[in-house]
C-alpha cells in the first residue's frame, strides 16, 4: 500500500529532480506529518531521521517541493509559514490563536455559498483558500 510519503516520492522523481538522501528524509517526515509543522518542527524531526540534515537543507528542500507542488506553503498569521504535502482533496483551515495549531475542515455547504455568491457577481471560482482564526470557547462549569 503506498503511503503518503511514497507519493511525496514518486512526485519528487516524477519532475525530474534528483533523489538525494535528504529529500528523501524530508518527504517522508512531510508525508507522516498529520499537523501544518513550520520549518523549524520539519528540521527537528528530519534529525531524528538523519543528523546531518541541517536547517538551510530543510529550507532549500522545501522551497524545491514548493515550486513542484509537492507541497502547500500557508502563511497564517501566526508568525511562522506552514507546510502540508500538496495534492490533497481541497479543505480549509480553523487556525487557533492561542495555541496556533491548524484544524482542517471541509464544508461542504460553505463551498457552495461561495459559489452561489461568485455566480451573483458573474464570477465562477477557479480556487480559492479559506482561514478562519478562532479561540476555543471556554466551558463553563
Amino acid at each position: 500500500m503506498e503511503t503518503t510519503a511514497d507519493a511525496l516520492e514518486i512526485k519528487l522523481k516524477d519532475s525530474g529532480a534528483r533523489m538525494t538522501a535528504p529529500r528523501r528524509v524530508i518527504a517522508r517526515v512531510l508525508g507522516e506529518a498529520v499537523d501544518h509543522p513550520d520549518v523549524e518542527e520539519l528540521h527537528r524531526r528530519a534529525q531524528k531521521l538523519d543528523p546531518g540534515i541541517s536547517l538551510a537543507t530543510v529550507y532549500r528542500t522545501l522551497r524545491l517541493f514548493e515550486q513542484l507542488g509537492i507541497v502547500e506553503r500557508h502563511a497564517f498569521h501566526t508568525g511562522r509559514a506552514r507546510y502540508e504535502h500538496g495534492g490533497q482533496e481541497h479543505h480549509d483551515h480553523f487556525v487557533n490563536v492561542k495555541s496556533g495549531e491548524v484544524i482542517e475542515f471541509h464544508a461542504p455547504e460553505i463551498e457552495a455559498l461561495q459559489a452561489e455568491i461568485a455566480a451573483r457577481h458573474g464570477y465562477r471560482i477557479l480556487d480559492h483558500r479559506l482561514v478562519i482564526y478562532v479561540e476555543r470557547i471556554e466551558e463553563k462549569g
